[in-house]
Order: structure tokens, then sequence, then C-alpha cells
């Protein structure tokens, strides 16, 4: 039997991300992605995120598992934290589920369970 590379599923709970002093996200709807080694990135349905404080950055980047990522950086009033939060508008099929979802760099924001 071949083993996943990636595997998407619901993320249990309530999760957040914070950052700059606001919640930029709270959702029940989280998807948690785990991709072969990787540490599990949780992503957060758009509907649930504040999306005003994102700008659409001019990155891009390419995974051969997930696709073509469009990259966020969040605006705030103590400054830009650039190219933070990323997505993939049109997922590869073994990311399919993540479509419409964005998820956050951790060493910038903190994403946690609550």
């Amino acid at each position: 039997m071949v083993e996943k590379y990636i595997t998407v599923s619901k993320a249990n709970g309530i999760w957040t991300v914070r950052t700059a002093g606001a919640i930029i996200a709270e959702s029940t709807n989280a998807l948690e992605l785990v991709e072969g080694d990787y540490p599990p990135v949780i992503y957060f349905p758009r509907d649930d995120i504040a999306m005003a404080f994102l700008d659409p950055s001019d990155l891009t980047s390419h995974c051969p598992h997930k696709g073509d990522a469009e990259y966020f950086s969040i605006v705030a009033k103590s400054g830009t934290i650039a190219d933070v939060a990323w997505s993939y508008p049109a997922p590869l099929e073994a990311a399919e589920r993540i479509a419409g979802y964005i998820a956050f760099y951790t060493d910038r924001t903190t994403v946690e369970q609550i």
C-alpha cells in the first residue's frame, strides 16, 4: 500500500491567528494539512479571516504536491508584515480541500488552538 504524501483533515476545536495585537482569524472550520515529514499546517477558510487586514502580495511559489501559491501581507498599525500568509487558489488533487483557505507563517503570527 502506498502512503499519501499529503493528508488534509478537519482541525478539531477552535483555531485562531493573532499578530500585531489583533485577532486576524478565528475558526471552527480550519483544516490541518500534513505534508511528508513537515509539521502540520493549519488552513483557515477565508470567511473566518478578517480579510481587510490582508493585502495580496506579488510573491508566488510552486509546490509540486500542492500547486501554485499566492501570498498576502498583513497591514497593521505597527506596520506591514510582508508575505505572512499563503493560499493555493487552484490546488492540485492531493490538496484540493484547501482551495479557498489561507495559512499563516507561525514565526510572524501566533496560530493556536483555543
